[in-house]
């Protein structure tokens, strides 16, 4: 497959220090608009694939067990991915921080995307990033706390040439909260959505598939505690979302969890789609300790 530039991966390091903030970035994020949420006029067969959260490696090699051919541009670097049968991919968000190359998972989502080859809905962590920046959006909440995790996100962009920084940010301002797909039978959202947000894009919905149905409450651990919305669903849609790493998530009622936790050691899933299969490679090592054991934390 000829290699495929995603907008601003061209041209040297111009020596940026660090990506835009302030009225810069926020005066970008004025112009960009979340894509819609209704897509039921788009059919699959999709690749659905969980968390990657800066393992790139791992994303690359996930891509060639689904049977992508990876597209690279004259630095070596991945920038797009195509089936050649003509299957999709739909990332379910949090493509970035904890894992080594969140710059570099970017770049080859956003190659893809552009090229038609993939879709994607938004993480918390790219919520996160377009708060620091300066952006706002629905449910914004101020500007973000830089922790270690987005401080190293931030830093790979920062060596990024500016224009790369500027398609970054306007990616992930333009991810929508969720996606409605295959004439409503495939719901794709970062924590999950209960059916009767399906196709609406309100500042509760994005919450929701944000962040799960959170109770206000936290965890022994420090987590925010979510109700087990999968238990109560009986939507007619499937339901695919990430959000909660673990290694024992299973089907709930025509809904699964495709976050196994692979920069935490565990392993990057996908999910074919209507196909049912799954597919996961190992992480390659432990990139980020969790807080609590991966085999502890709740099946979803």
């Amino acid at each position: 497959m000829p290699a495929r530039e995603a907008a601003g991966t061209t041209g040297k390091n111009d020596g940026v220090s660090e990506p835009r903030t302030g009225a810069g970035a926020a005066g970008a994020n004025d112009r960009v608009r979340p894509a819609p949420v209704d897509r039921r006029a788009e059919h699959g067969p999709f690749d659905v694939i969980g968390d990657v959260h800066g393992c790139s490696d791992e994303l690359e090699e996930l891509l060639g067990l689904l049977g992508y051919q990876l597209g690279r541009d004259p630095a070596g670097r991945a920038v797009g991915a195509r089936h050649p049968a003509g299957r999709r991919v739909i990332f379910v968000g949090d493509l970035i921080d904890r894992g080594p190359h969140p710059a570099a998972v970017l770049r080859l989502a956003m190659g893809m995307v552009a090229a038609g080859d993939a879709l994607a809905v938004a993480g918390n962590h790219e919520h996160k990033l377009v708060r620091a920046l300066g952006g706002g959006g629905a449910g914004a909440g101020g500007p973000a706390k830089v922790g270690q995790n987005l401080a190293r996100t931030l830093e790979q962009l920062a060596a990024e040439p500016a224009a790369f920084q500027e398609a970054a940010f306007a990616f992930c301002a333009g991810l929508g909260s969720h996606l409605v797909l295959d004439d409503g039978r495939l719901v794709v959202a970062h924590a999950g959505l209960k059916e009767s947000y399906h196709g609406h894009d309100s500042a509760q919905v994005r919450a929701f598939a944000l962040f799960g149905d959170t109770t206000g409450e936290r965890d022994e651990y420090g987590f925010p505690v979510r109700r087990p919305w999968a238990n109560e669903y009986r939507g007619r849609a499937m339901v695919l979302y990430g959000h909660t790493p673990g290694t024992g998530h299973r089907w709930v009622n025509n809904t699964l969890c495709l976050d196994t936790g692979c920069c935490f050691g565990g392993a990057l899933t996908a999910v074919r789609y209507p196909e049912r299969e799954q597919l996961r490679v190992p992480a390659r090592r432990v990139y980020h300790q969790p807080t609590r054991p991966l085999h502890d934390m709740p099946a979803a």
